[in-house]
């Protein structure tokens, strides 16, 4: 069975290719994953939501700490005092004031329940953390294959076109010499035509699946490492509840879903506590200088125990109770709906991870005899037992044979970190096994 990753690992595994200098374009799939890691600001946001979410736990863990204040005042008073025995005193006088006052909390159930929410909440940012890494991951894959599956895609157009070109100028040939028509060098000409424009759009798809690249790393797409011809692999174990199980334990968005229950399970606690005492343990110390009666200095502390229970609230410590296991209710039905989520899109990739194995092989297949029929179509029509038309059609199928030999060839790659992706298990070493089918230096 597979084994998991964390955030804090997979992180750890990426910080340590960031180590080395980044060159200024990617020149294969760890490069490119590099250079995104490093530049993509939907991960930057993702590390900073994670950084102020840390930030929580001290400010929960604030209220249960002492709080320690000072203070001081000077003043201008007067006095007019009757009635204190046979003295009346009538004077203006400067005061100073100072205190220190200290309380610590003692009992305060909301406090610590806040304490835990602030875990949970942590525990969701990192999730969503290490899902946004994983995501990076697959769409640098994708982005970095759809640049070689166009480029492939573009030499085959090349390919067809001159081959269009020589079977154009064998009908010309033939026009002269009165074996051929004027029909099938029309035809011929129509052909190599639609040749032309579909070279000008598969140059235009390289360009495009460039710049979608260039998207992810911020850096100019350069010469790319090849993809070289690899054994087709499926699904390893080959066995389709034990992806879903994994997947349902190990993908970051389950464990995000979870965090955010357990957040929702916490705030009613939360608000159920409204309605219990606190207790905290008060103390203070002040010193008073300057009043109506002439040399007279005030010194004094003290220390008190506050207990303060709330009675009635005008209704709203029930109306929050009621709202939190209302938003409660709804987070035990999100995990349920990232469950099924999660499910599908595994079952969806495992499918597919397999038919591309169906797919890879049959493309090739279909090349192969793509490829002998132009040959003996093109024997045929030197022979004069076939016509330009049936040469032009098997040259269209064997190009289109071609064309869709490329896209079960890189597919069968993307899918497999698809997998991955889908089950919440991609990580460096999965990355680094796509890397070695490419061909260095080729």
């Amino acid at each position: 069975m597979r084994t998991k990753h964390s955030a804090s690992s997979f992180s750890l595994l990426v910080a340590t290719w960031l180590l080395g200098s980044s060159p200024a374009w990617a020149e294969d799939l760890i490069d490119a994953y590099q250079q995104a890691y490093h530049t993509d600001p939907v991960l930057a946001q993702a590390r900073a939501e994670l950084s102020a979410e840390i930030q929580d736990k001290p400010l929960a863990r604030a209220a249960l700490l002492p709080h320690v204040g000072v203070g001081a005042s000077v003043g201008f008073n007067t006095a007019d005092i009757t009635g204190f025995g046979n003295i009346a005193i009538n004077r203006a006088y400067l005061s100073d004031s100072y205190s220190v006052n200290i309380t610590q909390s003692v009992f305060n159930g909301q406090a610590w329940t806040a304490l835990k929410q602030a875990d949970s909440r942590i525990q969701a940012s990192a999730a969503a953390l290490t899902y946004t890494e994983q995501q990076l991951a697959l769409q640098v894959a994708k982005a970095y294959f759809g640049v070689l599956e166009a480029q492939a895609q573009e030499h085959v157009a090349q390919k067809q076109k001159s081959l269009l070109e020589s079977i154009y100028k064998q009908t010309e040939a033939a026009l002269k010499i009165g074996t051929g028509d004027i029909v099938a060098v029309q035809e011929a000409k129509a052909r190599m035509d639609a040749a032309e424009a579909d070279v000008i759009k598969a140059s235009n798809g390289v360009a495009v699946a460039k710049k979608q690249l260039q998207r992810l790393t911020h850096s100019p797409v350069g010469e790319l490492e090849p993809l070289g011809h690899y054994k087709a692999l499926g699904p390893q174990p080959d066995d389709m509840q034990s992806w879903v199980e994994s997947a349902v334990q190990d993908q970051p968005l389950m464990h995000q879903a979870q965090a955010q229950l357990h957040t929702s399970q916490q705030q009613v606690q939360y608000q159920q506590r409204a309605r219990w005492p606190v207790v905290n343990l008060q103390g203070a110390a002040q010193h008073e200088l300057g009043n109506p009666f002439p040399g007279l200095v005030i010194n004094q502390a003290g220390v008190s125990l506050n207990l303060s229970v709330p009675l009635y609230e005008g209704g709203g410590i029930s109306s929050s109770v009621q709202k939190a296991q209302a938003q409660t209710v709804a987070s035990i039905d999100h995990v349920a709906n990232v469950r099924d989520e999660v499910t599908l899109n595994t079952q969806t990739a495992f499918l597919n991870l397999k038919d591309s194995v169906a797919q890879l092989k049959a493309a090739k297949e279909t090349v192969d005899s793509a490829k002998i029929s132009l040959e003996g179509t093109r024997k045929g029509y030197e022979v004069g037992t076939r016509s330009i038309i049936d040469l032009l059609h098997t040259a269209t199928d064997y190009v289109r044979a071609e064309q869709d030999y490329n896209v079960a060839f890189y597919n069968q790659v993307i899918a497999r970190v698809q997998l991955k992706a889908a089950s919440g298990q991609i990580n460096m070493a999965n990355l680094e096994a796509i890397n070695a089918l490419l061909k260095k230096n080729a």
